[in-house]
C-alpha cells in the first residue's frame, strides 16, 4: 500500500505530496493540468525506464520519493532522474537498482489505464489469477512437487545414459585412477598418524640426545635435583632458628617433588626411544605412496577418496548401464504417471472454476453498462513438452464485445477503455485474493456518462473495500465516492507553467465537484454536488 508520494520537478510539478487513503483516492482537475504525473511517479517508483523529458524544464533533475507498507514491512524508495537521462535509486536508505524496484515494489501496484493494462494481456497472469480465485493451492503444490520429482528423475536418466556412453579413454582413465588409489588403500586417520610417527622417527637421534641431556641436567651428579636438595637442607637448618624460612622450604620441597617426577618421565622417554632403520624405511615408503596420490588426486586424502568413489561410480555405470538405465527409466515412468495424475486433477479444478470466474467478471462488466460484452476463460491442456512449474494448461481470458461477435484475446480486440473496465471488473471479482494491494486507474471513465458513471463509481467504491484505489477521473460521481480528494491545478507565471496538487475538503470539495458537473459553481451544480456527497456518505 502506498503511504505517501513526494514529487519534485516532475513534468509540470515543481513540488507536490500525496498521502492516499487506504480506500478510494481521486485526483481531479482540468484537462492538461498534469494529473497523469501521478502515473508517471508511480512508474518510476516501480522501476520503469527513466525518461529525461519527465524532468521539469530548467531543472537539473526530478525526484520521486515514496513510502510503502506491505503488511508490517515499511519500504522507502527514492528515484532521481537527471536532465541527461541518468537514473539513481535508493531503497530503504541504501543504493539500489531499478531491477530491485521492479522486483519489490512493482508486483504490489497495478497501473490501469488506456495504455497500461499489460497485466491483463498476459496469459501467464490469467493462470495465476484463476488459481488464486479458485484457491487451488493444495492441488498446485502437489503438482509442483510432482513436477520437481519428474524433472529429477529425467535428469538422473540422462546422467545414466551419458555415463553409459562414456568413451573408452574415459573408462581407461577411471580404471587406471582406481587401480592406483586402491593399491595404496588410503585412510585419513592412518595418514595423520603416519606423518606424525615419521617425523619422530626421522629425528630419533636428536630426540635421544635431548632426552639424555635433560636427564643429566635434572638427575645427574650435581644436577638440578642435587642442587635443589642441598638448598632444601640449608633452609630446613635455617628454619630451626627462623621459622619464616619454613614457607620457602615448603615451596622448594614441592619443586623437588616436581623435579623428581620430571626426572622419572625423562628417563622413561629416553629408555623408550628406539632406532629401527627397517621400520623407518617402511614408514618413508608408505608416506611416499600417499604423497604420490596427493599430488595426482589431492590435495587432501579426503579428495583422493572422493576421486576413487567417482571413478568407481563411472566404471559401475558403464558395467551396469543396462540395469541402471532400466531402474532410472522406471523412476521416470513412475514420476511421469504421478505428474500426469496431479496435472489432470489441477486441470479439472481449473476447468470447473473457469466458467464461474468468467461469469463473475461478466456480471461486473454488465454493472458497468458494457452491454452484452462478456469475458470467457478457456482452459486448454498442453502437450507434455510444454508443461511447466505452473501446470499443463494454457489459460486465457478472451473478450467478446457483443453477442454476435467472436471472442478474441484481449490484446487483439479490446479498446483501451474496455481493457480498463475489464481489469476493474477482474479486480472486483478477485477481491483480496491477488497479490496487488494498490490499483491506480487513469481516466478509466473516458467516454462514460449517465447511468454508466454511477455504476462505475459504485464498482470503484466496492473495489476500495479490498484494495487501495487511486483514480484520475473527470466524473463527479466517482469523485463524490472518494475517501480523499485531490485537485490538480495548473497556473502560469511569467510564462512558466506550474502544477499544484491540493487536497480539498468540505466547501472546497463541493466547489470542485460542482465544477466537474457544470464547469462552474452555479447554485444548481452546488446543490447537485452536495446531493452526490450526501448520497455517497450514506
Amino acid at each position: 500500500m502506498i503511504d505517501e508520494i513526494h514529487v519534485r520537478n516532475l513534468a509540470l510539478i515543481d513540488e507536490a505530496t500525496i498521502v492516499p487513503a487506504e480506500g478510494l483516492t481521486v485526483l481531479t482537475g482540468e484537462t492538461g493540468a498534469g494529473k497523469t504525473a501521478l502515473l508517471m511517479a508511480c512508474k518510476l517508483l516501480m522501476g520503469a525506464r527513466a525518461d529525461r523529458t519527465a524532468v521539469r524544464e530548467g531543472e537539473a533533475e526530478s525526484c520521486v520519493e515514496g513510502r510503502f507498507f506491505f503488511g508490517d514491512d515499511e519500504h522507502v524508495v527514492c528515484r532521481r532522474v537527471s536532465a541527461d537521462g541518468r537514473s539513481r535509486v535508493q531503497h530503504d536508505g541504501r543504493m539500489a537498482s531499478v531491477g530491485e524496484l521492479a522486483e519489490v515494489i512493482a508486483p504490489t501496484i497495478d497501473l490501469c489505464s488506456q495504455h497500461d493494462s499489460q497485466e491483463l494481456l498476459r496469459p501467464a497472469s490469467h493462470l495465476r489469477m484463476l488459481d488464486a480465485w479458485a484457491q487451488t493451492t493444495s492441488l498446485t503444490h502437489a503438482y509442483q512437487q510432482a513436477y520437481e520429482r519428474a524433472q529429477a528423475a529425467a535428469a538422473r536418466l540422462d546422467e545414466v545414459r551419458m555415463g553409459a556412453r562414456a568413451s573408452a579413454d574415459q573408462l581407461d582413465q577411471a580404471s587406471f585412477m582406481l587401480r592406483q588409489i586402491e593399491a595404496v588403500s588410503p585412510d585419513v586417520q592412518e595418514y595423520d598418524e603416519l606423518t606424525a610417527a615419521l617425523k619422530k622417527a626421522e629425528h630419533v637421534e636428536a630426540l635421544a640426545r635431548a632426552a639424555c641431556s635433560a636427564r643429566d641436567a635434572v638427575s645427574g651428579d650435581g644436577g638440578a635435583l642435587d642442587q635443589a636438595g642441598a638448598a632444601l637442607t640449608a633452609l630446613e637448618e635455617g628454619a630451626r632458628v627462623d621459622e619464616s624460612l619454613d614457607t620457602i622450604a615448603d615451596a622448594l620441597r614441592e619443586a623437588v617433588f616436581l623435579l623428581e617426577d620430571a626426572a622419572r618421565d625423562i628417563a622413561a622417554y629416553a629408555g623408550g626411544i628406539e632406532f629401527e632403520p627397517d621400520e623407518l624405511a617402511q614408514m618413508q615408503e608408505r608416506v611416499a605412496s600417499y604423497q604420490g596420490l596427493l599430488r595426482a588426486y589431492g590435495p587432501t586424502v579426503a579428495d583422493v577418496l572422493a576421486k576413487a568413489a567417482e571413478a568407481r561410480a563411472r566404471i559401475q555405470m558403464v558395467d551396469e548401464s543396462e540395469r541402471l538405465e532400466a531402474e532410472a527409466q522406471a523412476q521416470v515412468e513412475l514420476a511421469e504417471a504421478e505428474l500426469a495424475e496431479c496435472a489432470q486433477a489441477l486441470s479439472v479444478a481449473r476447468a470447473e472454476a473457469a466458467s464461474e470466474f468468467a461469469e463473475r467478471i461478466s456480471a461486473v462488466m454488465a454493472r458497468l453498462e458494457m452491454g452484452s460484452a462478456e469475458v470467457s476463460c478457456t482452459v486448454e491442456p498442453q502437450p507434455r513438452a510444454q508443461w511447466g512449474p505452473s501446470g499443463g494448461d494454457r489459460i486465457e481470458l478472451a473478450f467478446r464485445p457483443a453477442q454476435n461477435m467472436q471472442a478474441r484475446p484481449l490484446s487483439r480486440i479490446a479498446s483501451g477503455g474496455e481493457l480498463s473496465r475489464v481489469l476493474l471488473a477482474l479486480h472486483v471479482v478477485m477481491e483480496d485474493k491477488d497479490e496487488v494491494s494498490t490499483l491506480v486507474f487513469d481516466e478509466i471513465d473516458a467516454g462514460v456518462g449517465g447511468a454508466t458513471a454511477v455504476a462505475l463509481a459504485e464498482v470503484l467504491a466496492e473495489l476500495a473495500q479490498t484494495h487501495q484505489v487511486l483514480v484520475v477521473t473527470h466524473l463527479a460521481q466517482v469523485a463524490a465516492r472518494a475517501t480523499k480528494h485531490y485537485v490538480v491545478r495548473k497556473t502560469e507565471k511569467q510564462g512558466v507553467a506550474r502544477t499544484q496538487l491540493i487536497e480539498v475538503r468540505d466547501q472546497a470539495r463541493e466547489d470542485e465537484i460542482a465544477r466537474m458537473l457544470s464547469g462552474g459553481g452555479t447554485q444548481a451544480s452546488l446543490a447537485h454536488a452536495r446531493e452526490l456527497l450526501e448520497r455517497s456518505a450514506q
